[in-house]
């Protein structure tokens, strides 16, 4: 199992960003997916869930603001994030399973300037 996100970057407040995950080793259609974050000197922090059967789940602080989504031929993952706020600069990780702070990946810097 291998997971590799990017996508991250330095943008002003208001702005987007779309991050990926591309996913090796299993089939991220059958399996719960996830976006975690870890802000500086803080712990992990669940942002995002889609199911087996696409039923999305959003932290209430991302909610009407950031999409998951997947591309099942690509094998891949996104979060389309938009309207950034400063409090979203942290590290940006994909997850698989139940268990969503099961962290494998090196995760992808997301900075908002404010």
């Amino acid at each position: 199992v291998q997971l590799v996100e990017s996508g991250g970057g330095l943008v002003h407040a208001g702005g987007s960003l779309r991050l990926s995950c591309a996913a090796s080793g299993f089939d991220i259609s059958s399996d719960i997916m996830n976006w975690v974050r870890q802000a500086p000197g803080r712990g992990i922090e669940w942002v995002s869930t889609i199911t087996s059967r696409n039923i999305r789940n959003y932290h209430d602080s991302v909610k009407g603001r950031f999409t998951i989504s997947r591309d099942v031929a690509q094998n891949t993952l996104y979060l389309q994030m938009n309207w950034l706020k400063p409090e979203d600069t942290a590290v940006y990780y994909c997850t698989k399973g139940a268990v969503w702070d099961d962290v494998r990946g090196q995760g992808t810097q997301v900075t908002v300037s404010s």
